[in-house]
């Protein structure tokens, strides 16, 4: 398709803008729910196009309205802005200048390639059926998800389908990658207190000592995974905070745990949440102690729409891209990721782009040495645009 050709052309010939944008978001970083500079930065873009940017909810969302010249469907694009609570250890000349503060995952990349990719749609609207609705969302990384509070705002009001990618150092660059159905795990986050009565370490009988009880919930919660859960079923349930510091010759009064839960079926996180409180109420009669849960389940599990995957990967396939040598079905992924509530409201699908950097090094997200190779910038702009283009061209049901 010319259109479809033209438009590939044009964001190759503006590569570079992306990776400056890349690297300015990269420098200037923004944790989850404060990304108030970042939100300025991308409204000022879209304020010099032929669009209308909108703050959408109570944070610093923002989605775009592309409307075609004539009738269809609508697609939604979006890409997640904020950044992690890191110090970057890398030596760059864009290296963030906000201390604790780093785009260690690459939403600065997703940002900057759906920014120009975004304006090109702009420069073709009349030539387009249907509507593109881009959307930027802030907060991926932290519960609730900016997502959950952008479609309770109505960001996707109107929407037929939607796509997001993601870029992946573990991935070679060159490969994009899918899969059907459950493809990224559900999630929750549990924090778990104990409280007894502390005492000094040589009168032990006199106190009732958190850190044995909060020892104890730690070992028995092995259990949950090994004896509840169904072998060919996928879960992991984490202490990742035991916080019961102190002196050596003191018992201590509390301990403060704090658990990480994944699971691919959402029948499994119900089990997973009993057994936790389950066995929280145990250490309590059994130590005597007072245990207060606070249980979090947040972000689903992602499921990928059967159709609308398929659709992604014959129109990726058949036009061919340049820089793309593979397409592969890469399995199950680990993380979890706020896409997942798109997906609850209409058929969606998430895939990825390789961004393994070209000296073969380890650099894994949310790691203070996280790097990406920026050429996979251009690769994510032009695998949206090739299954945009596609998508409203012939639009059949998804």
């Amino acid at each position: 398709m010319k259109l479809l050709n033209n438009l590939l052309t044009s964001l190759t010939q503006y590569e570079n803008e992306m990776i400056q944008i890349r690297r300015h978001l990269h420098q200037y970083p923004e944790i989850s729910f404060q990304e108030k500079e970042t939100f300025k930065y991308i409204m000022g873009f879209y304020k010099e196009l032929d669009c209308e940017p909108k703050l959408i909810g109570k944070g610093f969302g923002i989605i775009v309205d592309i409307e075609g010249g004539k009738s269809g469907k609508t697609l939604a694009l979006r890409a997640d802005f904020d950044a992690l609570a890191i110090f970057e250890d890398n030596d760059l000349s864009f290296k963030s200048v906000n201390p604790g503060v780093m785009h260690a995952c690459g939403h600065d990349a997703h940002t900057a390639y759906l920014m120009v990719l975004a304006r090109e749609l702009v420069k073709i609207k009349q030539e387009l059926p249907g509507r593109v609705r881009i959307v930027h969302q802030p907060a991926e990384e932290v519960s609730p998800g900016g997502a959950k509070g952008m479609i309770k705002a109505g960001a996707l009001d109107g929407v037929d389908n939607m796509i997001g990618v993601h870029v992946m150092t573990t991935i070679k660059t060159g490969v994009i990658a899918y899969h059907n159905k459950e493809t990224q795990t559900g999630r929750s986050n549990f924090t778990i207190t104990i409280k007894g009565n502390g005492g000094h370490a040589s009168m032990p009988q006199l106190s009732n000592d958190a850190i044995v009880a909060a020892s104890y919930f730690v070992t028995e919660l092995q259990t949950v995974i090994s004896r509840r859960i169904d072998p060919f079923d996928m879960g992991t349930v984490t202490i990742g905070s035991f916080d019961g510091a102190g002196s050596f010759n003191a018992i201590q009064d509390k301990v403060v745990l704090k658990g990480d839960v994944r699971m691919m079926k959402e029948t499994t996180r119900k089990v997973i949440r009993d057994q936790v409180k389950q066995i929280a109420k145990g250490v309590g009669v059994t130590f005597g102690v007072e245990v207060i849960v606070d249980y979090d389940d947040n972000y689903p599990v992602l499921f990928n729409s059967e159709n609308l995957t398929h659709f992604v990967v014959d129109s990726l396939k058949d036009q061919n891209i340049s820089e793309v040598n593979n397409i592969v079905d890469l399995g199950p992924q680990n993380p979890s990721e706020d896409f997942s509530y798109y997906g609850q409201v209409v058929p969606s699908t998430f895939f990825y782009i390789g961004a393994q950097p070209e000296d073969g090094g380890n650099y894994p997200h949310h790691s203070p040495l996280f790097k990406m190779n920026e050429k996979s910038i251009l690769i994510a702009a032009k695998a949206v645009a090739t299954v945009t283009v596609n998508y409203l061209f012939f639009n059949k049901k998804m």
